[in-house]
């Protein structure tokens, strides 16, 4: 028992010493990258500081000043942003706006990718390339001819033309990207549920979706984060009127000509990103596998 012991010893030590190093190597680059952290995280910091100190602090005394006694924090940048300025309603917006342009481009890009991989018919792979092709064309050629189609349809400052936009415009990459996971599903899997008697749809819905949850997520987040910080389209579509300007307009809006006001600025900035971060780390585990998902299946 003890010759075990004994023997046990050094094989334990000798498992250990190359962790210790590695360890001690390793040291150096985890330094480096906290110190990388901690500068990309200073702004940040700086403008939440900033976000909680009264307008004339604000303007007349740098962030880190905070820190030092006395100390003067309030909300008035928050209250004013979310009742004089319109970010309240604005925020409404931005949710009515983005909800919708996520789900409709994920649910019509989920049918066509399945589709395209498990169904067999004419063309197949010839609309495939011009649907993935339109991602190489700028969004900025589209706005005028689609502006004066909205115009003679009457869509122009309306949400169901903003959704129209953004499903249009984010469906091409939905569409290669949930391909190219759909393709990876179990061949076997789907032919057993065929051979079963199972519809098109019935894999569909009970087979593809359910183990496309990861991939779906992973674009989801994208979508929603395209559309909750979108300027352009919105600016374009919609117009500055505050009934249905998102918040990212009415941001755009908050400065005067001469650049006067700014500091109401920080309080809104992280109340628009409040909900992109919620979402986001709701659904970072499924992002993360779904980036993974193509690599793993092979």
């Amino acid at each position: 028992m003890k010759s075990t012991q004994a023997m046990a010893m050094p094989r334990s030590e000798s498992r250990t010493r190359p962790r210790t190093n590695r360890f001690l190597r390793r040291i150096p680059l985890h330094a480096i990258i906290v110190f990388l952290v901690l500068v990309w995280s200073v702004p940040t910091i700086g403008l939440l500081v900033s976000s909680f100190r009264p307008a004339n602090l604000v303007t007349t005394t740098g962030w880190w000043t905070a820190f030092v006694p006395p100390w003067n924090f309030s909300l008035d940048l928050y209250r004013e942003a979310l009742t004089a300025r319109g970010m309240g309603q604005s925020f409404v917006n931005s949710l009515f706006i983005s909800i919708p342009a996520t789900v409709i481009p994920i649910m019509i890009a989920a049918f066509a990718a399945y589709a395209f991989s498990w169904m067999r018919f004419p063309g197949r792979n010839i609309l495939f390339v011009s649907v993935v092709g339109l991602l190489v064309v700028p969004l900025q050629t589209t706005l005028i001819p689609v502006l004066r189609l909205y115009n003679e349809l009457g869509l122009t400052g309306t949400f169901t033309g903003i959704w129209l936009a953004h499903a249009a415009y984010g469906l091409p990459f939905a569409v290669y990207l949930l391909r190219n996971f759909f393709g990876t599903l179990p061949r076997d899997m789907l032919e057993s549920a065929f051979l079963d008697g199972a519809s098109p749809f019935t894999a569909f819905f009970y087979l593809a979706l359910p183990l496309s949850v990861p991939a779906i997520a992973s674009l989801a987040i994208f979508q929603f984060m395209w559309v909750w910080n979108d300027l352009l389209v919105a600016l374009i579509y919609l117009g500055g009127a505050p009934n249905v300007a998102p918040m990212t307009v009415t941001i755009a809006n908050m400065t005067n000509s001469l650049g006067g006001g700014w500091q109401v600025l920080t309080a809104a900035a992280f109340i628009s990103m409040m909900l992109p971060l919620l979402v986001f780390f709701t659904l970072q585990r499924y992002f993360v596998r779904g980036i993974l998902a193509g690599s793993v299946k092979g």
